[in-house]
């Protein structure tokens, strides 16, 4: 059974737009609500300690939007994209260092002016405090999760071992919840205040519990993900056919993907994203996967019947934000699987797809791509050869609108490497394509 969706979103918003406006107006209730508390909590023993719990309770707001950003949220997710949804969540978490860090030296240096004291005694003497010691430990952790993540650090550490101490951040939650719940000034300043920080709390750890735990374990529990056949593409590419029960009710859409991994086969914590390289129709899901590293290169020898893991579908890579009847669609080298799974999913309408690859023979799923760019009667250009070798760039703007001369008219979507990916956004912005009518995504963990 095939999957087709063929709706065309004229409306003045778009579901991207609705869902970036809902998690505004959320951030900014929230904010007005952490001010009147502020203001109605009274001021601090000086000066100093009043900016500090001013910066406190925003440490404690910002840390709580952590926690909306990573839960995966199937309503945010598949609107605004998981790739988006992480840049939002490196800002928020860098803010937050820098939140936690101004509050923690307020502290000492407030407390120290009241005492008269040095700031190094004063900080060993607040270290004796339990509600001060566990914002020590949390501040701590938080310190060594930014560290961690700064890119010239991140890029030295395998992925696994970055991942695993970024789960620290968990524990840095639950001490600053704890923290709060100790500092009677702020968290037990009234009954409202009570009431609205149990209320966010329990809001912000539900939601990630719900997102990250409960919905992955529940949905591999009814569906019961099971490989059935792994099929070479090519020297380097394979794909994956996986099935299980009641897989028309698995909400997937053509162009998303999903976390995947394989017990038994591959470690538990080795997970890949991969999009879906056929369009869902209830019938079995299909991954198609390059050898780039050890996971990916390891699933041509994945045996029939292992058990699989899937976490999503997510990504917001999908017809859903479609405005425009034509649709260009732009893939470079294995970024191809959900472009061709779109195009299983597009019945009708104007397609072009560039494909862009060194030679044919690199070209994975090509003849499927021509079977139904040609079912569509659209258009195809394989573009072939190294970068540079024809003088011209292949994603420049006047490249692009020498091959689709109507660009500006339609729904350009964009999937490949990182440089292809700034490539052709750079050139999509010179020739003026309105930004509603663009879609990329980079698949990824982090």
């Amino acid at each position: 059974m095939m999957a087709t969706s063929d709706t065309v979103r004229t409306r003045a918003v778009l579901p991207v737009d609705a869902a970036r406006g809902v998690m505004w107006a959320f951030v900014l209730a929230n904010v007005v609500v952490v001010e009147a508390l502020f203001l109605s909590a009274g001021e601090g023993k000086n000066d100093v300690l009043t900016v500090a719990k001013w910066f406190g309770l925003h440490a404690a707001l910002l840390i709580l939007f952590q926690l909306l950003l990573v839960a995966r949220l199937p309503w945010l997710d598949r609107r605004i994209g998981m790739d988006r949804l992480t840049v939002w969540h490196r800002w928020v978490g860098f803010t937050l260092l820098w939140t936690v860090l101004t509050h923690a030296t307020l502290v000492v240096l407030g407390f120290a002016t009241l005492d008269d004291a040095s700031m190094g005694s004063t900080f060993v003497a607040l270290s004796g405090v339990t509600a001060s010691l566990l914002g020590m430990l949390a501040a701590a952790v938080i310190v060594v999760i930014g560290a961690i993540s700064a890119r010239p650090v991140r890029r030295r550490l395998r992925y696994e071992v970055w991942h695993g101490l970024h789960l620290l951040l968990y524990v840095a939650l639950g001490l600053a919840f704890v923290h709060q719940l100790q500092e009677t000034t702020t968290f037990a300043s009234s009954g409202f205040a009570t009431a609205y920080w149990w209320c966010l709390w329990l809001f912000a750890f539900g939601a990630l519990l719900a997102g990250r735990v409960v919905l992955p374990l529940w949905r591999n529990a009814y569906h019961r993900f099971r490989v059935v056949a792994v099929v070479p593409e090519s020297l380097n590419a394979v794909s994956v056919y996986v099935t299980g029960r009641h897989l028309d009710r698995f909400p997937a859409r053509a162009g998303q993907f999903c976390i995947w991994r394989f017990p038994g086969h591959h470690h538990w914590w080795t997970a890949n994203p991969f999009s879906l390289s056929a369009a869902p129709g209830g019938q079995g899901l299909r991954l198609t996967a390059k050898a780039v590293g050890g996971a990916s290169a390891g699933l041509r020898t994945l045996p029939p019947g292992s058990r699989a893991f899937v976490e999503g579908p997510y990504g917001a890579f999908t017809s859903l934000h479609r405005s425009r009847p034509g649709t260009l669609l732009i893939a470079g080298g294995v970024g191809i699987t959900p472009v061709r799974a779109m195009l299983e999913e597009q019945a009708t309408g104007d397609v072009v797809v560039l494909y862009r690859v060194r030679s044919e023979a690199d070209a994975v799923l090509l003849n499927e791509v021509r079977h139904l760019v040609a079912q569509r009667g659209g258009r195809l250009h394989l573009l072939t050869g190294r970068t540079g070798e024809q003088g011209v760039p292949p994603f420049g703007p006047a490249a692009l609108q020498q091959l689709v001369p109507d660009i500006t008219d339609r729904d350009v979507y964009v999937c490949g490497p990182p440089p292809m990916t700034t490539a052709v956004l750079s050139a999509l912005r010179d020739l003026r394509v309105p930004a509603r009518q663009v879609h990329a995504e980079r698949f990824g963990l982090a």
